[in-house]
């Protein structure tokens, strides 16, 4: 490994991508409606990151661990970093919001409609809704002795009261706490007679704080103060010490509303003292305190482009085509006996895999069916195939990863479900999450029993592959075939790892074989022969592989990553980095795929996966990476994977040194390449 100072700081790398997305809700180019979509998901995302990541150095300074990050940085430094530039994006994300969306979004008929400027007749609509669908489930608790602080949910929106005055027993304590029903939407839609325009909304907050001292008979409200905290929402289950790992984990997710608090939001009104209250009550400091000016949750407003019909305020639909291979032999098992197929995913349709599953489901040649399942939502046709299989009496068996977070909760539900219709379902390994993306179908036929299979970077999850671009891999190649069972082997049952074919596995080789690629192209660069890697991941943190990929840049080794999100690699330091480019796109879809290509002398070995170059995925999931053997496909991967991002200046972000992106713009006179658009030009349908 090489010194310190040649790795950057994981979690502020998460906070550059998150600025690299705010950037696309300030792009004019974007229409109004996805970038107040944009908006949201930087709302999302700063969750999980004070979830996830600033709940970890938080546990890591409360513990005074020693130990550090490739970086060097301290768990103290680096949480006042954090601090800071979360500070600096949250005020940039409302000051984007209040100037620029809300005011564009009203030129457009679209209005917020602000408690100070209800005209009587919204007035008497909006105090009619509280009476008749918010007080009856409102449970206001006054703080005194025999009422204590409550437990405030993780993410929930509360309101923080300050009174004056006694109540019907005498009681002065001056202050309450009210959760609004998380049974209630958080905007509410007016009719467009009482609106007075064509999409008028008010917030549910605003609704509570008019009509508050209705819950106060007798009682002045001196104050209402909207809050909101995020909580740990790590999940604490010792995997070595369970004995059965659902039911641990079915104990443990409720308590994951009731972590420990990290940050504290408040609306910009909120006095000095009741935010000094709040604070003390979560365990919290003053660098902990977000005082907004706005509603305390943004993501809330992520429904209003599905409830506003405005085409032209939103990106213009697309129907994604089929691959002539599918299109012309609609029986799956036949189309890949044909030849292997790729898909490209959103820009082609997702539907063949579906079809895929469900053909095995009702094909009674099927003997067998394996898959992997990390993410697939709570409704899914793939699930329903599957149990509709086991139903049938064929041999089902799926590895449901139960830790994959946030999904936990649906994963034990198909998980419950499947084994009720007789599938053989298993957790995996103990201690490694099951990451894999792969599927595998047992068919018996004239020449005996054949594998096919269907491998990819992404979830088997319909909705997300509409919005995530990902390969897909249909093949039943025997090697590959024979490389997958021996991977589900290794799951479901018992006995040391076998040499594969053709495919790479984290934990055993997938490390090992992404560095020997690596020292292969600097061996190739040393010996004066042509040598470049161009790889695309989502994120790149691995320290060797890092180390590995300077000394290959030192050799001479032209190197191109295309990183989504955080990148610990400091590219264009002389004398060890200035051969190796990073780059970042960010646009309309959530780049996802993972590609890795090597040059080999003229072999041009490309490899797709599910991992990113990080230790988890190296060393603690059980990862699948696999090769596109056939040469057409191979190409395709290279020309719709890579060379559009590299050449993007529209909204590619490149990297410097020092961990700062800056946007690439088209030259005067020179023509605007965007990779998606291209994409979907090339191998979508526009609909009409």
């Amino acid at each position: 490994m090489h010194s310190q100072e040649y790795y950057l700081n994981r979690e502020l790398g998460l906070l550059a991508f998150n600025r690299r997305v705010l950037a696309q809700a300030e792009d004019h180019h974007n229409p109004l409606l996805e970038r107040l979509k944009f908006l949201c998901i930087v709302s999302s995302n700063l969750d999980e990151f004070f979830e996830v990541r600033a709940a970890g150095l938080k546990e890591q300074i409360a513990l005074r661990a020693a130990a550090t990050g490739p970086d060097g940085m301290s768990a103290r430094h680096a949480f006042k970093l954090v601090s800071e530039q979360a500070h600096q994006l949250v005020e940039e994300q409302y000051r984007l919001l209040n100037e620029v969306i809300l005011p564009g979004l009203a030129r457009h008929d679209i209005r917020f409609l602000r408690r100070t400027h209800w005209h009587d007749g919204q007035g008497e609509w909006i105090r009619d809704f509280f009476f008749r669908e918010l007080m009856p489930v409102l449970s206001p608790i006054g703080l005194d002795p025999a009422h204590p602080f409550p437990r405030v949910l993780n993410k929930s929106l509360n309101f923080a009261i300050e009174l004056d005055g006694k109540d019907a027993f005498g009681r002065a304590s001056g202050a309450a706490i009210v959760q609004a029903p998380r049974s209630l939407p958080r905007v509410i839609k007016l009719p467009p007679e009482i609106a007075g325009c064509e999409h008028g909304f008010v917030f549910l907050s605003s609704i509570l704080h008019a009509h508050v001292g209705e819950l106060f008979s007798g009682m002045e409200v001196k104050g209402c103060y909207q809050f909101r905290v995020t909580r740990n929402s790590n999940l604490f289950v010792d995997e070595e010490e369970v004995k059965n790992l659902r039911e641990a984990l079915e104990g443990e997710l409720p308590q994951r509303n009731f972590g420990n608090a990290v940050r504290l939001e408040v609306a910009d009104n909120c006095s000095p003292e009741m935010a000094s209250f709040l604070l003390g009550q979560f365990g919290l400091g003053q660098e902990d305190l977000y005082q907004v000016n706005g509603p305390v949750n943004l993501v809330r407003l992520m429904q209003i482009p599905d409830r506003v019909d405005r085409p032209d305020l939103k990106y213009p639909p697309f129907l994604p085509s089929m691959p002539p291979t599918v299109a012309k032999q609609p029986d799956m098992f036949q189309a890949i006996r044909n030849g292997d197929i790729l898909l490209h995913h959103p820009y082609q349709s997702f539907t063949p895999v579906v079809d895929f599953i469900q053909q095995a489901a009702q094909d009674p040649a099927v003997l067998a069916i394996k898959q992997t399942i990390y993410r697939t939502g709570s409704e899914s046709a793939l699930m329903a195939a599957l149990i509709k299989a086991a139903q049938s009496g064929k041999e089902v068996t799926v590895v449901v990863e139960l830790m994959a977070r946030f999904d936990e909760e649906a994963n034990i539900n198909w998980a419950e479900r499947l084994e009720d219709a007789g599938a053989h379902v298993v957790y995996g390994v103990v201690g490694y999450k099951t990451h894999a993306k792969m599927l595998l179908v047992v068919r018996r036929e004239e020449s005996g029993l054949r594998r096919y299979l269907h491998l990819g970077t992404g979830n088997y999850h319909p909705r997300t592959a509409k919005l995530y671009t990902d390969f897909g891999l249909f093949t039943c190649n025997e090697q590959i075939g024979s490389d997958v069972n021996d991977i589900f082997m290794q799951l479901t049952g018992l006995g040391k790892a076998s040499k594969l074919n053709h495919l790479l596995q984290s934990p055993f080789t997938l490390h090992s074989g992404m560095m020997e690629a690596v020292h292969r192209e600097t061996a190739h660069a040393r010996a004066g022969r042509k040598a470049f890697v161009v790889a695309k991941m989502n994120a790149l943190l691995e320290p060797e592989i890092i180390s590995a990929l300077y000394e290959a840049s030192k050799a001479g080794v032209r190197i191109d990553l295309i990183i989504r999100g955080v990148c610990a690699l400091r590219p264009g330091i002389p004398g060890l980095s200035e051969n190796i480019r990073v780059r970042s796109v960010i646009g309309r879809f959530l780049e996802h795929s993972r590609i890795f290509y090597f040059y080999n002398d003229g072999a041009h070995d490309v490899h797709l996966s599910s991992a990113d170059w990080m230790q988890r995925n190296f060393f603690r999931r059980v990862e699948a990476c696999f090769p596109i053997l056939d040469a057409k496909l191979k190409k395709r991967v290279i020309k719709e994977g890579l060379e559009p991002y590299l050449k993007d200046n529209c909204q590619g972000w490149e990297m410097d040194a020092d961990g700062n992106y800056r946007r690439k713009c088209p030259r005067s006179g020179s023509k605007a390449l965007c990779a998606q658009i291209q994409l979907l030009q090339a191998l979508s349908q526009p609909l009409k």
